[in-house]
């Protein structure tokens, strides 16, 4: 009898353990798997002491590489020893507003399903000199993780994704992450981590006590960055084998592609252009955007459903330096689940709004791990001013209004 009870007791936890392993990685016909706090691995806790201090008559003459901003050699130091964080953050109007956006170097935002935008923030100069909340993070989609290949092995971070029998294949972001290497490696997928360094906040919201689940997940960049350099992914990458081979590895900034920057024109070279608005998907007013320029600042403010769209955790307007607004080909709910497509290889018309002025150009991705890269009309490279930039990728039907 002792013996019986015994095997039931193993039986049990064994049969647990694997129901739970299996709810927590790439299932079938689920379309998106989320428990909260499954574990594979001890994470490491940031020590706030080693923060970097920086001395306010630093001269700040080091430019960062994803958007030209110039900083202190004190932030360069610390970001050459890192690399980028791409992360997935959601815009439906119940998760407003989101943490952590207005401290990003290059944002990317585009329609997943249902005509509901999301964000891909990418972290690595403005966040070094303090730790950035990022809030609510949210699943991987396909067009994101391809835009994410131009930063060679970033960690790109999310909770679960889109996948399952299901899902059209074409837009299975956790079986792509997969086939690509990625998956626990410099994937930081919340399934496989959990707490700390991901941690569900049902309070983040001021007024909101009934904050659904989905809009609650945060982290933060220190701890990103922490786990990354457990893994062996600090500005190098370790030896890995894949598909029987073994790749090695090397600096993100081998092979990286700088996009040109250009300093702030003058005021009075600045142009005229005053406001810029897109929609995303016609009728879909709480996701329409608008942009106005502030010419003494030269910078444009961020609007979002004709309201002041603020970060949280600074109470300040999101205000960057560029606009981009690219066509992309979408497909619309291709699959039960509604998820669209985007064609992101390829080329396409686009916008960008600089300085005071519009101008017209083109964007070509050529291939998946090739760099994203603008044109004007003669050709020549675009030379974003040095600051944040704001990508958006909207449908073929959509054009800006300014």
């Amino acid at each position: 009898m002792k013996n019986t009870i015994i095997a039931g007791i193993i039986l049990y936890f064994v049969s647990t353990g694997i129901s739970y392993a299996a709810f927590a990685t790439i299932g079938k016909g689920g379309g998106l798997l989320s428990p909260t706090n499954f574990h594979t691995e001890a994470i490491p806790t940031p020590d706030p002491s080693n923060r970097i201090v920086i001395a306010p008559e630093a001269p700040k003459n080091q430019a960062c590489p994803l958007n030209g901003k110039m900083y202190t050699e004190a932030e360069k130091q610390s970001w050459d020893v890192r690399r980028p964080l791409a992360v997935m953050i959601e815009n439906h109007v119940d998760a407003r507003p989101q943490s952590g956006l207005s401290k990003a170097d290059v944002v990317y935002e585009a329609v997943v399903e249902g005509g509901i935008t999301r964000f891909m923030a990418m972290y690595y100069c403005e966040a070094q000199a303090k730790d950035v909340l990022i809030a609510p993070v949210r699943s991987a989609r396909q067009a994101f993780i391809d835009w994410a290949f131009d930063y060679n092995l970033p960690l790109y971070v999310h909770v679960g994704g889109a996948n399952g029998d299901d899902t059209d294949p074409r837009v299975r972001a956790l079986e792509h992450l997969s086939d690509y290497g990625w998956t626990m490696r410099n994937d930081l997928n919340q399934f496989s981590l959990g707490y700390p360094t991901f941690v569900r906040n049902y309070n983040r919201l001021p007024g909101k006590d009934d904050l659904a689940t989905e809009h609650t997940m945060e982290s933060s960049t220190e701890r990103l960055w922490a786990i990354g350099a457990k893994r062996g992914y600090t500005n190098l990458s370790p030896d890995v084998k894949l598909r029987g081979k073994v790749v090695p590895g090397k600096d993100w900034r081998t092979g990286f592609v700088e996009w040109m920057f250009q300093d702030d024109a003058e005021g009075a070279k600045r142009g005229t252009v005053s406001t810029v608005s897109n929609e995303f998907w016609s009728g879909y007013k709480e996701f329409d955007v608008k942009w106005t320029y502030d010419k003494a600042a030269n910078m444009y403010k961020r609007f979002v459903a004709e309201q002041s769209d603020v970060d949280l955790s600074t109470s300040k307007q999101i205000e960057v330096k560029n606009v981009v607004i690219m066509q992309v080909k979408e497909l619309s709910s291709i699959d039960i689940h509604h998820h669209n497509y985007l064609q992101t290889i390829g080329t396409g018309k686009a916008w960008i709004f600089q300085n005071g002025e519009a101008v017209q150009a083109t964007w070509t991705k050529k291939t998946r791990d090739g760099r994203l890269t603008f044109t004007d009309s003669r050709g020549k490279q675009i030379q974003f001013v040095r600051g944040m930039i704001w990508i958006s990728a909207v449908n073929q039907e959509i054009t800006p209004a300014y």
